[in-house]
């Protein structure tokens, strides 16, 4: 058998149901681990990606730590994959791109209900926020886009298999759903 690949994942702005999909591939798991080597993912807790040939990224940019990190996966994967909607599109995070980013903070932090001591956090530790929610591809080149939120797990599976195998990628219409 030829040498396994490397695959690296994370997840930006979302809420991490991509990765809940990709572990919903239940026993298969243990098909997939024969096949690929997983670097820099919430399945190894490795906190920095190699060089990877996959890189799978979940959520959208929502501050500049999730650049850093997508430039990083960027840099390291030969093959880049956004997958579900708020990596394709931005998905509900986005949802503040209608706002302006001081009133969203304002009425989170400060006039909100039921607010006891306001004031936005201003912790040199949390990365700044961007204006705007963007979906990856704005930022750099992506691959493949897997869409749904989440994705179904079928579809996840399918997908790493075709790589894989070095077929050709194609999801059906059928198979795309939003929950």
């Amino acid at each position: 058998m030829s040498e396994k690949l490397k695959v690296a994942t994370t997840s930006l702005a979302g809420c991490f149901g991509c990765h809940m999909s990709l572990l919903d591939i239940d026993a298969r798991i243990m098909d997939l681990v024969q096949l690929v080597e997983f670097d820099r993912s919430p399945l190894t807790d490795i906190k920095t990606v190699g060089t990877c040939d996959i890189g799978i990224i979940e959520g959208g940019a929502a501050n500049t730590e999730n650049i850093e990190v997508l430039q990083m996966f960027r840099d390291n994967c030969s093959i880049l994959v956004s997958l579900g909607a708020c990596a394709l599109n931005g998905g509900v995070p986005a949802m503040r791109n209608q706002f302006d980013l001081k009133a969203c903070l304002d009425k989170s932090f400060v006039n909100g209900a039921g607010i006891v001591n306001p004031g936005v956090p201003d912790d040199p530790e949390l990365p700044p926020l961007l204006n705007k929610v963007q979906p990856l591809h704005e930022l750099v080149k992506i691959d493949y886009f897997i869409p749904g939120c989440p994705p179904p797990a079928e579809v996840i599976y399918d997908f790493l298999a075709r790589i894989i195998e070095g077929k050709s990628v194609e999801i059906p219409y059928a198979q795309i759903r939003y929950d």
